[in-house]
């Protein structure tokens, strides 16, 4: 299966009552592995958490801290880009090179690479000499 189908197919499973906006993430690791999320809202935080954070904690739940590949995809007109917190998130766990698909449920994507997607992260390395 491939990412955008698995992106896809979980998506069915996001919890939003409130936006009606349902957004689904996939993520392959460095050993091959797939973890997947969905964005969820709740009453108290309406905007809720995001699909590629819930693919993240997932991925770092089971024991693993790189991904090498992202896909995320929503139904909307154009490809959906991250939020700012989950472009910093994608930063911190992706392997050199790690590549991101943004799509839509109608099959247009777009592809980046991590730092394409987030330009001037910070890292680890800021804070030499902390």
């Amino acid at each position: 299966m491939s990412l955008i189908d698995a992106a896809r197919e979980v998506r069915e499973n996001a919890y939003a009552p409130y936006s009606r906006f349902k957004v689904g993430a996939a993520l392959r690791t460095e050993a091959g592995n797939v973890y997947r999320g969905v964005n969820v809202e709740n009453v108290a935080y309406p905007e809720g958490t995001c699909a590629e954070a819930g693919a993240i904690a997932a991925m770092v739940a089971a024991g693993e801290t790189r991904f090498t590949e992202c896909a995320v995809i929503a139904d909307s007109p154009d490809p959906v880009p991250p939020c700012g917190g989950c472009r910093q998130k994608l930063a911190e766990f992706a392997a050199p090179g790690a590549r991101v698909t943004l799509a839509t449920t109608s099959g247009k994507e777009l592809v980046m690479t991590v730092p394409e997607l987030l330009p001037g992260a910070f890292t680890a390395d800021h804070m030499d000499g902390a």
